[in-house]
């Protein structure tokens, strides 16, 4: 993870929180209100140094016994990345943990020595704040304890297009219902760090292999669809979007910083 000049630690966890950071040290059970997510561009021959070099971040929490954990996903798809993304319940929240982490000097020097060492293997960092939007999220929230894998797509918009998004995120939402019933997705919006408006949507899988179930998914949801819904997705894509690029990511333990209860849910993985 990454810390700010005054080393102030933002920790990371993944897709969801309810009820304060990190309740019971358990990752999240529910969609987050707010995300933070930091996306680090890995230099090219460098990702295996980079994992080496992160490791430093875990260690010093560890150290620290912070409760605001995070997980790491590195892209198998489009450029080598890293993300990491830090849920709150509220701006108050997030303050609070800033807060705690400024007061201790030794994890703001272990921080300040682990970005030093990172820096060599990273191309560049982009800091993005996103909202929860569970109107237009559908389907179970995942135990996150089990999930490996993720495919997150990023759709940018033309200006003033939410409401096209909102439009036919609903009428996908009920094609997925009846053509679909065990799809399932997270959608934020982005409220700073990158062009707006723009839409995260991430979906997780337990095993690279139920990709193709989430694949066969789309396909049955597309050939569900009406004329009518058709049209309403045709005219969306030609008139409001600019770019919508997905990408599939796996969880990186080494990278990532989680709880004793969530290592003892699958030891192996973790260790």
């Amino acid at each position: 993870m990454r810390s700010f000049p005054n080393g102030v630690f933002m920790a990371g966890a993944l897709l969801a929180l309810a009820g304060g950071p990190l309740a019971a040290q358990q990752l999240p059970r529910s969609q987050a209100r707010l995300l933070q997510i930091f996306r680090e561009q890995i230099k090219t021959g460098h990702e295996a140094a980079h994992v080496t070099t992160e490791r430093a971040w875990p260690a010093a929490f560890a150290r620290a016994k912070s409760p605001d954990y995070y997980l790491a996903m590195e892209s198998l798809t489009g450029r080598p990345e890293v993300w990491y993304v830090a849920p709150w319940d509220s701006y108050t929240a997030w303050g609070t943990a800033m807060a705690r982490d400024r007061a201790n000097p030794t994890l703001s020097a272990d921080l300040e020595k682990a970005a030093a060492a990172d820096a060599a293997h990273v191309e560049s960092l982009d800091i993005v704040e996103a909202m929860g939007m569970p109107e237009l999220s559908h389907g179970d929230f995942p135990d996150l304890n089990r999930m490996r894998f993720w495919e997150i797509s990023v759709w940018r918009l033309r200006p003033g297009h939410d409401r096209q998004f909102a439009e036919v995120t609903a009428a996908y939402k009920k094609v997925a219902s009846r053509a679909a019933p065990n799809a399932r997705w997270r959608t934020y919006a982005v409220q700073a760090g990158m062009p707006g408006p723009t839409y995260i949507i991430f979906s997780s899988v337990e095993a690279f292999e139920q990709f193709d179930a989430m694949l066969a998914q789309g396909a049955s949801a597309m050939q569900a669809m009406t004329p009518e819904e058709t049209a309403l997705f045709e005219k969306f894509f030609r008139e409001s979007v600019i770019s919508m690029v997905t990408n599939k990511y796996r969880l990186n333990p080494a990278m990532s910083y989680v709880s004793a209860e969530t290592k003892a849910t699958d030891p192996a993985f973790w260790k």
